[in-house]
Order: structure tokens, then sequence, then C-alpha cells
């Protein structure tokens, strides 16, 4: 028998509210979970607002709550079940092992890309992050190759609230023209950052398509200037640009 222990009746209520969102499979506002549940709406209220807080949950552009990354994180490190890192990860490992870039999956959080898996084997000098990192607001390929898969009214609501930060010289702080170049990426099928985010760092970016159409995920390969020369960004865009036709290939993505 287990001691004596004392019931917290709001992580009771907070797994319901959980479970609720896994069953219906929809987004729910606070009034849709406080009516399913018969739970008064202003305790609902805290606990949804706490559980974004911590990204378990997300507010969707309607207004209502869908699960966050967090929960996705912790549940493939719990497992490493996910379709997506299995079906992303040898790819990954070629991308390393073809141009000795350092390969990274991420997926989008609002306006912010989350690494989920990396092969970042040491080639000499190699660069490295850590798993569940939260790169900053609208930074790096990544986030860039993602909003690719948006419709445009979303990726002008996400451009409207922020103002865009420059990490380095090169970075791309007019709106407009992060706008055009997210368009223009979605065109060419890929992101090339020269020096945007990190100076002294080249990367190359391509959408990933996961199934449901819910979250927007991306493959990144990252490398200093003098390890990938301009006369070699041809050759690794193929690579990447046909990874990505393989990995989107099938119905609904990966």
């Amino acid at each position: 028998m287990p001691p004596a222990f004392k019931r917290v009746p709001a992580i009771d209520k907070c797994f319901a509210i959980l479970d609720l969102l896994a069953r219906t499979r929809e987004p729910m506002g606070i009034s849709d979970i406080s009516g399913e549940l018969d739970l008064n709406k202003s305790t609902v209220f805290n606990i949804v607002h706490t559980l974004q807080d911590l990204n378990v949950l997300e507010h969707n552009p309607g207004g209502k709550f869908v699960f966050g990354t967090r929960l996705y994180i912790l549940g493939n490190i719990a497992g490493n079940r996910s379709e997506l890192i299995q079906a992303a990860h040898p790819y990954l490992e070629m991308i390393n092992a073809k141009t000795k870039l350092s390969a990274f999956l991420g997926i989008r959080a609002d306006r912010r890309s989350i690494l989920i898996d990396k092969v970042d084997s040491a080639y000499g000098i190699k660069v490295s992050s850590e798993i569940g990192l939260r790169m900053p607001v609208l930074a790096g390929p990544g986030i860039k190759a993602m909003l690719t898969q948006l419709p445009d009214e979303e990726i002008d609501d996400i451009l409207a609230r922020t103002e865009l930060k420059p990490y380095t010289p090169h970075t791309t702080t007019d709106i407009a023209t992060y706008r055009r170049e997210v368009l223009e990426a979605r065109q060419q099928g890929i992101v090339i950052d020269r020096q945007e985010y990190i100076e002294g760092m080249v990367s190359f970016a391509i959408p990933v398509k996961v199934k449901g159409g819910g979250l927007q995920a991306a493959i990144w390969a990252v490398g200093l200037t003098h390890q990938v020369p301009e006369s070699s960004f041809p050759e690794i865009s193929s690579l990447l640009k046909g990874i990505a036709s393989e990995l989107n290939s099938g119905a609904g993505g990966v």
C-alpha cells in the first residue's frame, strides 16, 4: 500500500482538461471546457493559462487552446516513439554524414522554433545545441521554413505583433522584407541563412509537413562560414530539397 497522501484537486482538474482535449481532438475555449467538465470558469481560466505559461497548452489563432510543444517534447523523451522523429532522424544522419554540418529537427511554437532532435557528430569543429532549446523570436532559418507552411494571413498576423531584433549586422529587421523572404522561400523550397542569426555561421532549412496540419516542423543544417563556401550552396540545397521531397511525399506529410 502507498503511504497516506493528500490528493491535490487542482491536479485532478488539470488532467481532466488535458484528457478532454485529447479525446475531442479539437481546439477548445474556456467556456467549452467549463461546460464539458462542469467546472467553474475561473478555475478553468487559471488552470488553462498556467498550462499555457508552461507551454503545455497554446492559443490557436481562433483564441482556443490546443496542445503545446512541451507535451510534444516530453512525449518524445518518454517514449522516443514520435513518428516525426523516427521519420526525420535518418535524414539528419544523412545530412551530417554528407555535408559534415550539424543537422537539427525543430517544431514551431508561435514565433519560435524548438529543437526536438539533432545529429552533430564531431567533424573537427561542430555546431551544437541542446534538445529542448527554444530559439529567440523569429530567429534562425528553421522558423522561417516553418512559416512557409502557413497561410499568408497567419504569417501577417505573426509579423504584425513582432518587432524584429537585429541579431547580427546581416539580420533582416524590416517586416515587409522578412515577409517577402518567407514567400520566396515557399517558392524555392529552402531557406538559406547567411550569418543572419549568428555571425560566422551559415545555415539551410527545409519545411517538413506533419500529418494533421496542426504542427509545423523544419530540418536545418548549420556550419561555420569557412566550412561552407558559397560554391557548395547548390549541392547542399539540392540535397536538402531532395530530403524535403521524400519526407513530404506521403499523404499529409510525416
